[in-house]
């Protein structure tokens, strides 16, 4: 028994369980996706179906980046106590682990119509391949965009079974947002991700890394405001956009120190810009 919690145990930290900023930067875009397809009364069964699929996949995806950079990790002080990269948990059960989480995922999306789970199996490529896009792309995050924020055109294609072009639009937004906070975030390790020779936006936006995270905000926020227009959403909305563009100054007020410390409080403070959104949406269908 002993031995079976402590598997579980590192299994839970692989899949990053105990940390989950990530499962909340993927819904929040779903969340507003599935509002907006629906005008604001989703069907609660998609609702279910769209969580959990999103702390699967979140799942899977983290155990696949630890076995993409599973030399890396030992190398970088804030990962090397990973299970995979302290030699916990081995690569094949690494592997086994995500593809269960895969199967599983894509068995909740097998009750959804057949473009979702075309769309699906795109994200799950997505999702799975963005790991190894630090090799080669130099502004990853921008890959990681659209691979957490597949499940708007999803969130879409279930609610109506088809994608407008709101979607995209949608899911353009999100691209600038994963680049904003995941620059915040490689700003964390970037001295360790240039003595290793992996891309990151921090590496490739150098001094001006704080230029650019300020800049893709505000085209997030334009963009969100283009697709508030676009669809007639009430003053609840922007109202919310507002808000959000404080926080998002807030966030300029941390990372312009590049105190890894405070450009790492800046990243988890994201959570409360997606919320903000999603309650000025929520708010918006509302009235």
């Amino acid at each position: 028994m002993k031995h079976l919690i402590s598997r579980l145990d590192a299994y839970e930290r692989l899949m990053r369980l105990d940390k989950p900023i990530g499962i909340l930067l993927l819904l929040w875009p779903t969340l507003w996706a599935l509002w907006m397809a629906s005008a604001g009364h989703p069907n609660p069964v998609m609702i279910w179906v769209f969580l959990l699929g999103t702390v699967l996949m979140r799942s899977a995806g983290c155990v696949m980046n630890d076995y993409a950079d599973r030399n890396f990790d030992p190398h970088v002080v804030r990962t090397r106590s990973r299970p995979l990269a302290s030699g916990e948990v081995s690569k094949r059960e690494a592997l086994w682990l995500s593809a269960g989480l895969s199967l599983l995922a894509f068995g909740l999306v097998l009750q959804l119509n057949a473009l979702t789970i075309k769309l699906s199996i795109l994200a799950l490529l997505l999702a799975m391949t963005y790991p190894f896009t630090k090799r080669f792309l130099v502004v990853p995050q921008a890959y990681l965009g659209i691979a957490f924020g597949f499940g708007i055109p999803m969130a879409f294609a279930a609610q109506n079974g088809a994608v407008p072009a709101v979607a995209w639009l949608l899911l353009l937004a999100n691209v600038f947002w994963s680049i904003a906070y995941d620059t915040e975030y490689a700003m964390v390790d970037r001295e360790d991700d240039l003595k290793i020779g992996i891309h990151s936006s921090a590496v490739f936006f150098g001094r001006f890394e704080i230029l650019a995270i300020m800049t893709c905000y505000a085209a997030m926020l334009a963009t969100l405001a283009w697709v508030g227009w676009l669809l007639r959403l009430h003053w609840p909305y922007h109202a919310g956009l507002l808000i959000a563009a404080g926080l998002a100054l807030y966030h300029f007020t941390l990372v312009r120190t590049r105190v890894q410390t405070h450009c790492f409080k800046a990243f988890l403070h994201n959570n409360w810009l997606g919320a903000t959104v999603f309650a000025g949406l929520g708010l918006s269908y509302l009235i």
